[in-house]
């Protein structure tokens, strides 16, 4: 079970995890022993997750979503398996934490009277500062 929040779980029937050879550290080691981690998890078809968050997650997973909405998370970061599956474990929650947050609806302002004032009459000034350098006989 992977816990999110108090009200969030995962089951561990819905995560799908495959050990494969890693690149990096390891020595001789590494030809040996699949290491690193592919997690997956489907997130359009999990019904742990509210359909809000669901398309928040799919929309914050970027690349690592699939076109069926399957998020894949590959973990080589430690020599060991165990270390793999725990750091794409944590990288997961991380991943749906964000999703959880609900965005701040932007509201359209409209810009400040004494916003646009200060702007016309810098333009005027330098208006001014620019006519002055100009010679008498040109732009009459």
């Amino acid at each position: 079970m992977l816990r999110i929040s108090d009200s969030i779980e995962i089951p561990d029937d819905e995560l799908v995890e495959t050990f494969v050879r890693a690149s990096g550290p390891g020595g001789q080691n590494v030809n040996k022993v699949s290491s690193a981690v592919q997690l997956r998890f489907d997130a359009r078809g999990t019904p742990s997750l509210p359909g809000a968050v669901r398309a928040r997650l799919e929309k914050l997973a970027g690349s690592k979503a699939t076109n069926d909405g399957v998020i894949v998370i590959t973990a080589n970061r430690f020599r060991t398996q165990g270390a793999n599956r725990d750091d794409a474990r944590a990288r997961l929650v991380e991943l749906i934490e964000k999703a959880l947050v609900v965005p701040k609806v932007r509201r359209p302002t409209k810009t400040p009277y004494g916003s646009k004032m200060r702007r016309i009459d810098t333009k005027k000034k330098r208006s001014e500062i620019k006519a002055g350098r100009r010679s008498q006989g040109e732009g009459e």
